[in-house]
């Protein structure tokens, strides 16, 4: 597997879990009512996103250079 793949597929694991974790807390009905605990999940989920964006932008900084 070239780095490409690897950047794509390490940029995709994250972001499907952020998206997985967003669609749980969205889909409750105490949602309106925010929790801890869902506070938490939202965090983790933002966190995910953020390393989604990460890979991305060093797979297109990458892509240009070449």
């Amino acid at each position: 597997m070239n780095n490409r793949q690897r950047l794509v597929t390490g940029a995709l694991v994250p972001f499907l879990i952020g998206l997985i974790g967003m669609y749980n807390v969205a889909h409750h009905p105490r949602f309106a009512a925010i929790h801890s605990v869902d506070v938490v999940q939202l965090v983790a989920s933002g966190m995910c996103f953020g390393v989604a964006l990460f890979l991305i932008i060093t797979l297109l900084r990458r892509a240009r250079t070449d």
